[in-house]
């Protein structure tokens, strides 16, 4: 089953003020190139052409950046016009991502894992492959979700930047999720009468036995959404540890 992408660049970038009181933060620049072609960049190497990007008032500026995409994709791009959470702005998404197997990238976050052969299983997996989580260790977690774990080291639930984290184990922003997607979505929207986040429909997952953490080991993710961080991210790019390139 072929595997789709959404691309979520919404949200104020409040850390990142003044500088996007006037400029999408995707488009804020990683040394020489602005975020947005890093995300894209590691999308486009896991060989997926369809691509719904999600942003706010600005996203005429991406478009204008990204245009119509590369030879043989599909670029859709969903205006978000009040930010309202992650679910209902995935929820403007759908339209063009029925059907389908997900990866579901949150733009702040740039990472240096390839994504390729996992993509490749997951497009090629007959019955549901469920969700593979992007996670990695963490001496202070508490600012992501966090995953627990049974004394079997089994993963049985994830909690939402913890005072008290369960383990060291964080999960980022970079997801595949199965065809099953949509439906525990819908079980969310019900559940928590509109007011829930990506991590409660992991959690589903989770309850179903069919989350799967990948940890990145000596790889890394950058999240790009404080001035520290992009100049984190611009010296990594600067020596050549992030690629902004759609092909290897």
């Amino acid at each position: 089953m072929k595997v789709k992408a959404i691309l979520v660049a919404g949200g104020h970038g409040s850390r990142l003020y003044p500088f996007t009181k006037i400029t999408q933060k995707t488009l804020l620049p990683i040394y020489d190139r602005p975020v947005i072609d890093y995300a894209l960049g590691t999308i486009r190497r896991a060989g997926i052409k369809n691509i719904t990007i999600i942003s706010n008032q600005f996203i005429g500026q991406i478009a204008k950046h990204v245009g119509s995409g590369l030879a043989g994709e599909q670029i859709h791009y969903v205006l978000e016009e009040t930010p309202e959470g992650v679910a209902k702005a995935l929820n403007l998404a759908r339209p063009h991502n029925e059907a389908c197997r997900l990866l579901v990238y949150f733009s702040d976050n740039i990472t240096t894992i390839e994504l390729a052969e996992h993509v490749e299983k997951f497009t090629k997996h007959d019955s549901n492959p469920g969700c593979l989580l992007l996670s990695r260790d963490e001496e202070q977690p508490q600012a992501f979700g966090v995953a627990k774990f049974d004394a079997d080291g089994k993963i049985v639930d994830i909690v939402e930047k913890p005072e008290n984290p369960p383990s060291n184990v964080a999960i980022g922003g970079i997801y595949l999720f199965d065809e099953q997607f949509w439906s525990l979505v819908d079980e969310c929207q019900i559940e928590y009468d509109g007011n829930f986040s990506i991590t409660d429909v992991n959690r589903k997952y989770v309850e179903k036995g069919q989350a799967e953490l990948l940890n990145i080991g000596k790889e890394t993710w950058v999240d790009c959404g404080t001035p520290e961080s992009l100049l984190a991210a611009s010296l990594m790019a600067k020596d050549g540890k992030l690629n902004p390139n759609p092909f290897k």
